[in-house]
This record gives C-alpha cells, structure tokens and sequence, in this order.
C-alpha cells in the first residue's frame, strides 16, 4: 500500500485479451508511477500484438521493449513529446475492454472495498475475481 494525499492506496493494473480477459495482474503504491510496472507485465506479449494502452505507458524504452518482441505499441502519445510516434485513433477505442474488466471487477465487494490489510492477499481476491469473470465467460460461449 501506498501513502499519498488521500490515504492508504493501491493501483491494479491488468492486461487484458481482446475479449476483455485478464491475463497477468500486478499490485503497485498508489503514488507509484504507471509505465514503470508494465516492463514485466508485457512479457506474455508476442509477436504480431498491439499492445493498446493510455499516455501514462507512453515511453520510448516500452515501445523498443515491445519492438524487440516483436508487437506493435499502439500507446496514445503525452501531449510534450517532440517526435510523435504512430499512434491510430481506431485501434485506440477498443482499449476499453480493459476499462470493462475493470467495472466488472468492482462488483466484488472485496476488491472494490479493499478489506484486506495485506497485499499478497488482496492481489489473491483480484486474481480469485478475475478466475470467476473468466469462467462466467467460458460458461456464456458454452
């Protein structure tokens, strides 16, 4: 947990599939800075992915880290950037799959109100919700 001017907080941040599925979690401070903890998020990224991801993940050092794997970053760029990188507006809006994941997640009272003290287990209740929003999936398909 992380103490910023609001209290105690915590970020989640996800990487989602297409549909809208997570695929890795992890836990960060609250005043903790957001493009730092995709560089092991974006492990599970091979070639031929877009990553879509909002301007706090706009870096160079993820985009040639998404390069060498062999994915595209489809990041929209800061607004100070000297040279604009190729960003698509169209690939853009479908990022709100992650944006989904994330209301269906605050359905679950313990996540949404953080009753847990300790990350570990907290980040064990966000991993048992994200396995209970894969499987209400996997059962509409069936």
């Amino acid at each position: 947990m992380g103490r910023s001017r609001g209290g105690l907080t915590t970020k989640i941040h996800a990487l989602v599939d297409a549909n809208g599925l997570p695929i890795a979690l992890k836990l960060t401070e609250g005043q903790a800075h957001d493009g730092r903890s995709a560089a092991d998020m974006i492990l599970t990224l091979a070639a031929g992915d877009i990553l879509l991801a909002d301007r706090a993940y706009d870096s160079d050092a993820l985009r040639q880290a998404l390069a060498e794997r062999g994915a595209w970053a489809n990041v929209k760029p800061m607004p100070n950037r000297k040279n604009i990188p190729a960003f698509s507006a169209f690939l853009y809006r479908y990022r709100n799959a992650v944006e989904r994941f994330f209301n269906k997640l605050k359905h679950f009272r313990g996540v949404a109100t953080r009753y847990d003290k300790r990350d570990d287990n907290y980040l064990a209740g966000v991993k048992l919700a994200s396995a209970r929003i894969w499987m209400r999936f996997n059962e509409s398909m069936a």
